[in-house]
């Protein structure tokens, strides 16, 4: 442990924290510290718990071996997934986002030095290097957590490969440093998720008050590469980016962007068939009617990003946009997955993995096999809508290349059933083309979806899930995220822009099979330009264009999918009152980048819009190359 602590360089503060520490660990392998997850007893099955004064033992989760993984269960289910609204902020840098004294009514210094004090009190302690968004373009940082919690470590190892000591250089110095102190959730914090972020002058520092990794050891890390990158001009995108290979030979890049839930990891996917291998594309939800697609030969898919894709300007080349992986693991939600057969793919990468992986909220008993449609339960009739599985990304058959160049930026929207005794804004077709202009709104507003099944909200009716939708991550201003992601839409004129309804396309319930078609459809279509006789507006200008007709494969997918208006469920009324929501949403939304510090052109954009200009005004903002 000394030789290791000698090559890091660290704030006085943490080094008399390990120095009052009993033992401090620094992980050697990912074999120990899935062995430390199990404790030291050696066996199979172990509660991850506190002696806490007033409260006794508390048992925050527990942790089985099973013969293909450890298994993660919290026992409160408000545990199982991140609070959308546990982020604050304690320094006074400039942020839109609550700062902890506003919120709780203190200065969090005071909560910072009992946080590292309690440390003091533990007979271990987990040290951990690694490096935020990877080897090559990340930035050092560390990780300091009780050691009878190292299943946290260990999954925030596999999604950010953490560094062994006998790889760690000589002077390693992190710009970032997350600590982990769970019972504060429970002595501080009236049982809620927590993460403060404190930005000082040469460190980020994410204190993390509960267990459960989505705030944290994923989210947090986004928090910390968004501040990192905006000091440079650039961001880090939550998207997934998949590489597609046509039956034709065409090969083809889409990186899909979308709030949480929003079908990212979906992208990724192969399409679900039936068992006579048809696709079942939609079923209405009035008369019952299904659509199917018969479609002989999917596209070849590589993933390259699931979540989280780095976009700094040291890679951008060739006037489309380039990304690069910001994990080194996937944190995985299968909750569409609730029988076998569902997901060839997952199943069998999960069932007889490449090495023993970490189920989280799965229902998996010790020495069994860890099973992704077994999810735990909330309630006795009420499945946890967030199970995950942390994947290596070397178990996927992922890209060689460090960079890839994006052809297509979909951007996927959670809609809600829409017919006439329900109207509301599930109105998107299979998918519509967005000029630069239109595409660039839509990330300042993203509304927050239908039925999130990733986070818990509370808010009532439409609510923003904000900027770039990796909003609730970020903790500086919206806007100047919001001019990093305008300069990104005016420099890659050649990526294109689409939006894809996940879930309903008026009364279908088409769950992510619009997203899986749209890709076989789009993929083939390759570099073909939209012809505007192809193309029709209809209601706002936020919906851009939708498509006359769409063949994949030969065959043709009904008008009524592309053109929600023509649904007989639907009609004209009602598809412009769900438009007329969309719009008035986004004019209210929008006021909230009308800053001064707001980039020219984005104000001219914004206003255009508000000024109710057409479609047509707002394509003219940006030189729009794929539609003719």
């Amino acid at each position: 442990m000394t030789d290791t602590l000698s090559k890091l360089r660290l704030p006085e503060e943490l080094m008399e924290v390990l120095r009052c520490t009993e033992k401090v660990i620094f992980p050697e392998s990912r074999e120990k510290l899935f062995e430390m997850s199990m404790g030291c007893s050696g066996n199979n099955f172990n509660e991850i718990y506190f002696n806490i004064p007033g409260m006794g033992k508390v048992v925050e989760c527990t942790v089985a071996k099973c013969k293909n993984g450890l298994s993660v269960n919290y026992m409160d289910p408000y545990m199982r997934r991140r609070d959308s609204d546990c982020m604050s902020i304690a320094d006074n840098l400039p942020t839109d986002k609550p700062r902890f004294r506003e919120r709780y009514g203190k200065d969090f210094s005071t909560v910072r030095n009992e946080t590292l004090e309690w440390f003091k009190t533990l007979d271990e302690i987990v040290v951990m290097p690694f490096m935020s968004g990877g080897k090559k373009w990340g930035y050092p940082s560390l990780l300091v957590v009780p050691g009878n919690a190292a299943f946290f470590a260990a999954i925030l190892a596999d999604i950010q490969n953490f560094i062994p000591p006998e790889e760690l250089e000589e002077g390693f110095e992190p710009q970032a440093i997350m600590y982990v102190a769970p019972t504060f959730r429970l002595t501080h914090f009236q049982n809620r998720q927590v993460v403060v972020h404190n930005r000082r002058s040469q460190i980020h520092e994410v204190f993390s008050y509960n267990l459960y990794p989505g705030p944290s050891a994923k989210k947090g890390v986004y928090g910390i590469l968004l501040n990192l990158g905006e000091k440079s001009g650039w961001t880090t995108l939550h998207a997934a980016t998949v590489r597609v290979t046509t039956p034709y030979e065409n090969v083809y890049t889409i990186m899909h962007e979308s709030e949480s839930g929003g079908g990212k990891s979906e992208m990724l996917e192969e399409i679900q068939r039936e068992p006579d291998g048809k696709i079942l594309l939609a079923e209405n939800l009035v008369s019952k009617e299904r659509i199917f697609l018969d479609l002989a030969e999917n596209g070849r898919l590589v993933p390259i990003t699931d979540d989280m894709a780095l976009a700094p300007h040291e890679i951008q080349e060739g006037g489309r946009l380039c990304v690069t992986d910001a994990e080194s693991g996937w944190f995985v939600r299968v909750n569409h997955i609730n029988k076998y057969g569902t997901s060839h793919q997952l199943e069998e990468m999960t069932i007889s993995p490449k090495e023993p992986l970490l189920f989280i909220n799965i229902d998996a008993s010790p020495n069994s096999t860890a099973l992704i449609w077994e999810h735990t339960m909330d309630t006795r009739q009420k499945p946890c809508p967030n199970p995950r599985v942390v994947i290596p990304r070397g178990h996927f058959n992922t890209v060689k290349d460090d960079i890839a160049k994006v052809d297509l930026r979909s951007f996927g929207l959670r809609t809600p059933p829409t017919y006439k005794e329900m109207p509301d804004y599930g109105i998107v077709g299979l998918f519509h083309v967005l000029p630069p202009a239109v595409a660039w709104l839509w990330r300042l507003v993203v509304p927050r979806g239908a039925s999130n099944p990733s986070t818990i909200c509370t808010a009532v009716g439409m609510s923003s899930e904000g900027v770039g939708s990796y909003w609730p991550f970020a903790t500086g201003r919206r806007v100047t995220q919001a001019n990093i992601l305008l300069d990104q839409m005016v420099k890659t004129p050649l990526t294109r822009n689409v939006l894809i309804p996940i879930k309903h396309i008026g009364c279908y319930d088409v769950a992510f099979k619009a997203e899986w078609v749209a890709r076989e459809y789009l993929s083939r279509r390759g570099q073909a330009k939209f012809k505007r006789d192809e193309l029709e507006a209809h209601g706002s200008p936020v919906l851009g264009y939708s498509m006359h007709k769409v063949k994949v494969d030969g065959k043709e997918i009904p008008k009524q999918l592309l053109r929600v208006f023509e649904q007989p469920e639907v009609g004209m009324d009602v598809f412009l009152q769900g438009s007329r929501k969309l719009e008035d949403f986004f004019r209210l939304e929008l006021q909230n980048y009308l800053e001064d510090d707001l980039d020219p052109l984005g104000r001219k954009i914004i206003e255009s819009f508000l000024n109710g200009d057409s479609l047509t005004e707002l394509e003219k903002f940006i030189p729009c190359s794929y539609i003719y």
